[in-house]
């Protein structure tokens, strides 16, 4: 199971680490349960057919319904992985907002230790994307430099913009992935591969514009074709944050998968690589809604 944020590409359950499971597909964040496409073209099939810790025998298709046994990956491993990831991404966060100081006389050099961070947690990123099993060192390394960076942007947008905005995009963070999970788990949304497909056609397409408006930025000066700003990048920040729900329920829906049909229980610390990713993501575009709707003020 690869990552499922937006910005880098999703993979599903790998044949490439040992076990039978979702090939690749495009994206912070598929492939099938089956053989070829998207992770949900043949929902029936085991992926998980030649784990030695998967149940061999599944009725019409049905996931196992014989206990967890050793080896497999649990919902407890998925929390914990998830949990130890996000507990060092809050610490080092916390840290870099409390000793990197961005008064008029330091933000320059605090920026830029965010900025530095936020590039080394990319480049992790990306390298735990493409590798073919979980590396926890590389995982809770990208959480802790991604920390740094957004320790650092979130005290500038609290301090400097919107006083209180770090925490109405915590709290706003929250509230959407609860609603997701409860709309997932009542069946609310249903995970196939027309939402797949779409989800994937419309995150393309809101990454390639948020491209070309940063290309204008940066050659044209200005908020470039003003994606991130007034009233466009109000709407652009709600479409941020409604495809990192929809990235969400695809998050939800492997981990889902991964323990029916018997993911080996390293597949837990990419879970929690994916559901960080995607995490992240939601914070960001809320933080960026809050310090646009108040310099709109």
């Amino acid at each position: 199971m690869r990552s499922s944020n937006p910005v880098f590409s999703r993979r599903g359950f790998s044949r490439d680490n040992g076990y039978a499971g979702f090939n690749t597909a495009p994206q912070a964040g598929g492939a099938a349960v089956g053989t070829q496409g998207s992770p949900y073209a043949q929902p029936q099939a085991n992926p998980y057919a030649t784990n030695p810790y998967a149940q061999q025998d599944l009725q019409q298709g049905a996931p196992p319904q014989t206990p967890v046994t050793t080896g497999r990956m649990t919902m407890d491993d998925v929390v914990l992985r998830t949990g130890t990831t996000l507990g060092v991404l809050i610490v080092t966060a916390a840290l870099s907002w409390a000793l990197l100081p961005v008064d008029d006389a330091n933000i320059g050099r605090s920026y830029g230790i965010g900025i530095g961070a936020a590039l080394i947690g990319m480049v992790l990123a990306l390298v735990q994307s493409f590798k073919r099993k979980a590396t926890p060192a590389l995982i809770v390394s990208y959480a802790a430099f991604e920390g740094v960076f957004l320790g650092v942007i979130s005290s500038i947008v609290d301090n400097r913009i919107a006083s209180g905005a770090a925490m109405q995009a915590v709290i706003g963070t929250l509230a959407v992935f609860a609603a997701v999970l409860v709309a997932y788990k009542a069946g609310w949304i249903r995970v196939n591969r027309r939402f797949y497909g779409f989800v994937m056609a419309a995150t393309l397409g809101f990454l390639l514009l948020m491209v070309v408006n940063m290309l204008f930025a940066v050659f044209g000066g200005g908020d470039g074709l003003g994606f991130r700003s007034g009233g466009l990048g109000i709407l652009f920040g709600v479409i941020g944050v409604l495809l990192g729900a929809c990235f969400l329920a695809l998050d939800f829906k492997q981990v889902e998968d991964g323990i029916a049909y018997g993911a080996p229980k390293e597949e837990a610390w990419l879970a929690a690589f994916g559901l960080t990713l995607t995490l992240v993501w939601i914070y960001m575009e809320f933080l960026r809604l809050v310090a646009i709707l108040n310099s709109s003020d």
